[in-house]
């Protein structure tokens, strides 16, 4: 996995964070520690997004947080775990693999502009 894949797996670590933050901040730290994290998600996307295809990080980046995001509210949170949500994001994941698969396969075609 090379540099540019770190960051956009980074930026949906970073985006788990916010997105639990949106939902259980109630204090200034924590606000504030919200507002990082969407920082820091962003950038590392967009710095991605630089030398891959924007559509493929976008793709990866909302499917790993959505994946992250689900997985934190059962760990951390007591969510209710459903066999139909698991397959669901089970079945993400393998369109997020997919996606990085090709865009491997295709190398520096698609973003040497």
């Amino acid at each position: 996995m090379n540099k540019t894949w770190a960051s956009v797996i980074a930026a949906a670590i970073f985006e788990v964070f916010w997105v639990i933050g949106l939902k259980h901040a109630d204090s200034f730290w924590e606000w504030g520690g919200t507002a990082t994290a969407i920082f820091f998600s962003f950038y590392l996307m967009i710095m991605a997004a630089r030398s891959l295809p924007v559509g493929t990080v976008y793709a990866v980046f909302v499917g790993l947080g959505t994946a992250g995001t689900v997985l934190a509210e059962i760990v951390l949170f007591d969510a209710e775990v459903q066999l139909s949500k698991i397959v669901f994001i089970v079945v993400l994941l393998i369109g997020v693999v997919g996606l990085k698969l090709l865009s491997m396969e295709k190398g520096n075609e698609v973003s040497g502009e």
